[in-house]
């Protein structure tokens, strides 16, 4: 017998998945709410039941009747996750996909509630539920909505978020926020026809593209995984230019396609970006970069980035971060290092935790949470600049000579990666005669072995890495490690504290550090101007 083919929308009926007296065969399915735009949780059913796991939080109850002012963990991302109602949005398309009008109706009845319940500068209305993000995001919910609900107060709400979307001095320019702004601008002026507001958003949004992805491609945020954001972000803005009928600027085009790039010099071996900035170590890119030409790549941004291959996960790789004080998402991190090698972490950086008020959210953000150098007796000023003086690279070894006042005196930098063989050596040093410390925070994996002698042996079950140190020539001891304690912490995860080994140095007037993977008796030595490192020669001075 030939078998009839069944609409989707009766078979539900029929299974009893959907009410026959909710279900709607004819509902549209819209460009405004199908889309990469909603949180990958709450689902459409957990909503119904009045559950929200929200920002890898556990699930919170929030009734039929909900408590627009709570703030149950006391987490920020929570807060502007809950106020942007993009989980209401999740309602709206279930009933575009199902046909069920229990979700519209619910989603009414949410947004409706908001509305009155939220009253822009209206006492009890919590400050941050009009704040710039919150706005922006909530905006394309609402115009979602607004596909299947005509109601007065409906087209009033989103009129106001259009208005506010249209004050300058909201406007967060250069940032992904602005991007986001603009984009929810376009989205009310193309519900509604505001020819306008929809000039200003494509006038804006070339203009934030073009000082927050410099022509190299690089995010000048300071967090290379909200590359990634930004990039999805500007896919987004692209589909909606062409679909309200306005020309995809250059600029912007251009500059996405560079992005790109970035994201892909940004990933380690192991298919997770370099966690620099506010990024955790857990970032897997889910987009499409290509695989770049270059193995090695300078931003003038302020990153380095090598690797011995692609698409290898026993690949070496390594970053160093320089260039324009710190601004946005990024760290007080200047002169630091990471080192991956032989498919794992050897180096690693502080990490990113959350973007709470507190004592550990602002060491994350300090030196000290970094593979960094510090001048003995002077103080550190925050904010400074600095820069990449040299370099000379080659397929099988780098090295880059970096410089700023950080400390008010002169610290240079001056690393060398060797590949193949590998091996990473770092030399610092301050003008004046100052002498120089320095800080190495090593994988969660990796426990101390032993230390002594200017040596420090970690390991990870049979694997070993082997950290020297030199001053003049000569092997320097003293190094203390530290795990736990005031600074040997690691946030590798979203609001994750992991104890991690930290080697503190001695102070000296230079200090050459040597890192030697999967060994715990490499053979060094040094004289004449000249080190060896397991057979391998190099510059005392590294370059």
């Amino acid at each position: 017998m030939r078998r009839l083919a069944i609409p989707l929308a009766l078979m539900l009926v029929s299974t009893g998945l959907v009410s026959t007296a909710h279900a709607d065969t004819s509902v549209k399915r819209t460009s405004q709410c199908q889309g990469d735009w909603l949180p990958g949780t709450p689902t459409a059913d957990e909503v119904m039941r009045g559950e929200l796991p929200l920002v890898e939080q556990p699930p919170v109850k929030i009734g039929k009747k909900i408590n627009w002012s709570m703030s149950p963990y006391h987490n920020r991302s929570w807060e502007f996750v809950f106020q942007s109602l993009r989980w209401m949005g999740t309602l709206v398309v279930a009933y575009e996909n199902s046909g069920e009008e229990r979700y519209l109706d619910r989603a009414v009845e949410i947004t409706k509630d908001w509305a009155q319940s939220n009253r822009r500068g209206a006492r009890g209305t919590p400050s941050y539920a009009w704040k710039d993000h919150p706005v922006s995001l909530r905006s394309q919910a609402l115009v979602c909505l607004s596909m299947h609900v005509k109601d007065a107060w409906l087209k009033q709400t989103l009129a106001e978020h259009g208005k506010l979307l249209t004050d300058s001095r909201l406007y967060k320019k250069g940032h992904n926020h602005g991007i986001d702004q603009d984009i929810a601008l376009m989205g009310i002026a193309c519900r509604y026809g505001r020819k306008d507001w929809l000039s200003l958003a494509v006038k804006r949004l070339t203009g934030t593209v073009k000082l927050d992805v410099d022509s190299q491609g690089a995010l000048m945020e300071q967090a290379p995984r909200y590359a990634v954001y930004v990039h999805s972000r500007l896919m987004v803005a692209m589909t909606n230019m062409k679909d309200c009928g306005r020309k995809v600027p250059g600029d912007i085009t251009r500059r996405a396609d560079a992005l790109k790039t970035f994201v892909a010099h940004s990933t380690q071996p192991n298919g997770f970006m370099v966690p620099i900035g506010d990024g955790s170590a857990e970032v897997e890119p889910k987009i499409e970069t290509g695989t770049p030409k270059e193995k090695v790549k300078v931003y003038k941004a302020g990153y380095v980035y090598g690797r011995t291959d692609w698409g290898k996960p026993e690949s070496a790789f390594y970053s160093i971060r320089f260039g324009p004080g710190l601004k946005f998402h990024g760290h007080e991190d200047h002169l630091s290092v990471t080192y991956y090698a032989q498919g794992r972490d050897i180096l690693v950086d502080g990490g990113f935790n959350s973007y709470e008020k507190s004592s550990y959210r602002y060491w994350t953000l300090s030196p000290e949470a970094h593979n960094v150098p510090s001048v003995v007796g002077g103080r550190f000023r925050p904010r400074t600049a600095s820069k990449l003086i040299k370099s000379s690279y080659g397929k099988d070894r780098q090295a880059f000579r970096l410089t700023d006042k950080a400390y008010g005196t002169s610290r240079t930098r001056s690393v060398l990666v060797n590949h193949g063989q590998d091996v990473m050596a770092v030399l610092d040093t301050a003008s004046g005669g100052k002498k120089v410390k320095n800080l190495w925070r090593f994988a969660p994996s990796l426990k101390v072995i032993s230390n002594g002698g200017g040596r420090v042996v970690l390991g990870d079950g049979k694997y070993r890495v082997t950290m020297v140190q030199l001053a003049g020539c000569k092997p320097v001891g003293g190094q203390q490690v530290q795990r736990g304690g005031k600074l040997g912490w690691v946030s590798p995860t979203y609001l994750s504290k992991v104890p991690t080994n930290v080697v503190v140095s001695p102070a000296a007037k230079s200090l050459l550090t040597v890192i030697v993977p999967d060994t715990d008796s490499p053979k060094v030595s040094c004289s004449g101007g000249k080190v060896k490192v397991q057979g391998l020669t190099f510059p005392a001075n590294l370059l």
